[in-house]
């Protein structure tokens, strides 16, 4: 899924976080001491091969390969240590961001099934035509484990959204990619697409 308009992705996904949750204040967590901005990843962390996939929760390509191939990655490459892979938010439109910004929220080792969930049922909730999709998503974050009133205030959280976009921004402009999902494999080859299982090893024996 493309995405360009940079700018307007932080203007509105700034005004979807504050109409949601009009009149809710929160103290903000310390800077540099907050879980949610850690690295998300699986697998063996001294694995030699190292995979990072930048991708949106509203992209219907990252579902695609997150149905399809992703499985097949973590049986026969994470699971097995023969790779570390690392999930990079790269939210394309406002919706994106907050639902990054949920994922995050819940414990680490929720974060990939969290995601997974989202991304097979995009037309449960971020499509949806006869209801709001954030709250779709706030049902979707319920049976997560989130409270409503712990969700209410994740969506507000400026300082979590600045640090989702802000690491978008350092990636594309590091990486000069503007669309979902990306891959790099051990920082050498780089692709921005889905892919087969098969497009996925061989990019993988390429980079080692």
């Amino acid at each position: 899924m493309s995405f360009s308009r940079r700018s307007l992705l932080v203007t509105a996904g700034t005004a979807l976080a504050a109409t949601a949750t009009h009149g809710l204040a929160f103290a903000a967590p310390a800077a540099g001491a907050d879980p949610r901005m850690a690295t998300r990843e699986l697998g063996d962390p001294n694995a030699k091969l190292v995979v990072e996939e930048w991708f949106s929760l509203t992209c219907i390509h990252c579902a695609h390969f997150s149905e399809n191939t992703f499985p097949l990655v973590k049986k026969n490459l994470i699971d097995t240590g023969k790779i570390r892979y690392v999930f990079h938010d790269f939210p394309t439109d406002q919706l994106a961001t907050v639902a990054a910004m949920v994922a995050r929220t819940l414990p680490p080792e929720r974060y990939e099934p969290f995601t997974a969930s989202l991304l097979a049922s995009l037309d449960r909730w971020a499509y949806v035509r006869d209801s709001s999709p954030l709250e779709a998503l706030k049902k979707m974050a319920a049976f997560a484990g989130m409270p409503a009133d712990v969700f209410d205030k994740t969506v507000a959280d400026q300082q979590l959204m600045q640090f989702i976009l802000s690491q978008q921004t350092e990636a594309q402009d590091k990486y000069h990619f503007d669309s979902t999902p990306t891959f790099r494999f051990n920082n050498k080859v780089q692709i921005s697409n889905d892919m087969t299982y098969e497009a996925f090893t061989k990019a993988l024996a390429d980079a080692s």
